[in-house]
């Protein structure tokens, strides 16, 4: 217990640069050479990084709550109607307070996007972000009654305006997609648009809270299976400078980003993770990160803060161990398993995305 302690007190001056260079470098040295010492150094780290943005959290809640208090919503609703000046009186007086609650949601999102693999952290931010959904639901019902003017649904599908989502892809012919878990996590319906335009119905099978990853499952008499899949897993580290690409939807068509490896470690130095030299936007999230030969490497999961160009990747092992997870038995003849042989290896660029555009999927959580 005393060694712990001394050992954690040492720790805390080291992140807080309290240790003279000669310390700094035999501890560093103590880092490389002991992966629990390195991994209680991540941990601590990861934990002051987390109460310093918990604090931030707190303060934007208590004045979004404020803002939201100002607002008389019912005597806006009660005296709506949907006529263009009356739009525009709405929009004047209320603009500022929109404002800041949209970029509250914004920084909670990417807080909760980024803070996944400590899970007691992820579970006080999901009811952070919880609690900031119950505050400004009034606030997002009225920017879609002036915008939409109460716009039905559709097609028996839910209405668009209330969705969110990301990317998926592929891991077998017959439906099983896989993706983020941030991106489904809350969400009473689940749907995937294909290259084409084509919706199915999806439903959550596997989760893996740790690494931020789910699996999905088309339930859909309209899907038929897919061809072969064309890429590998990669069951190997990607090396620093490695050329790699992605395919994702932060838009309504698929938008392809480039870069390399810039780093094998993601978040605060965290292990499960790459950090890559691509610039990604919302949308992004759970799409496929491949390697010229058309290996799959990773998958896209966050971006860090106010830092262009540059996102992290869930490393290819832990796709694997997912994949392994569920029950074989459940499936019947249709096992889980990654090819053996890549069909873009030796393909240029232009047709790898061609072969592989069928595979990515744009997440639609309801």
């Amino acid at each position: 217990m005393r060694n712990d302690l001394e050992l954690d007190a040492i720790i805390e001056d080291y992140l807080l640069g309290k240790l003279n260079a000669q310390e700094t470098e035999a501890f560093e040295q103590l880092r490389r050479n002991d992966a629990t010492v390195d991994h209680k150094v991540v941990s601590h780290k990861f934990f002051l990084e987390s109460m310093g943005t918990f604090a931030e959290q707190l303060r934007l809640k208590e004045q979004l709550n404020h803002i939201h208090s100002e607002i008389d919503v019912e005597s806006l609703a009660s005296t709506f109607r949907p006529h263009p000046s009356r739009v525009v009186q709405l929009w004047r007086k209320h603009k500022s307070a929109i404002a800041v609650a949209a970029s509250f949601v914004v920084l909670s999102l990417v807080s909760i996007y980024s803070i996944q693999h400590n899970t007691q952290q992820a579970e006080r931010y999901r009811q952070l972000s919880n609690q900031v959904n119950n505050a400004i639901k009034t606030q997002n019902s009225l920017i879609r009654n002036i915008k939409h003017n109460n716009n039905n649904t559709t097609s028996g599908k839910p209405n668009a305006q209330n969705s969110f989502g990301g990317t998926g892809f592929a891991i077998s012919t017959n439906g099983y997609i896989l993706t983020n878990l941030h991106i489904i996590n809350g969400a009473d319906s689940l749907y995937v648009q294909n290259s084409r335009g084509e919706s199915f119905k999806v439903k959550s099978v596997y989760t893996d809270p740790q690494n931020d990853i789910a699996i999905l499952k088309i339930n859909d008499r309209h899907f038929s299976n897919l061809s072969s899949i064309p890429y590998t897993i990669k069951r190997n580290t990607s090396n620093i400078g490695e050329i790699v690409y992605t395919l994702g939807y932060p838009k309504d068509d698929a938008v392809l980003g480039e870069g390399y490896v810039s780093s094998k470690n993601g978040f605060i130095g965290d292990t499960t993770q790459y950090q890559v030299a691509i610039s990604v936007n919302p949308g992004n999230s759970g799409g496929p990160v491949l390697d010229n030969n058309g290996n799959l490497v990773g998958i896209i999961s966050g971006k860090p803060d106010q830092t262009e160009g540059a996102a992290f990747a869930i490393k290819s092992k832990y796709i694997l161990e997912a994949m392994r997870a569920i029950p074989q038995d459940s499936l019947g003849v249709n096992k889980l398993s990654a090819n053996k042989k890549s069909l873009l290896s030796g393909l240029k660029r232009t047709k790898q995305i061609e072969k592989i555009q069928d595979y990515v999927f744009m997440i639609k959580a309801y």
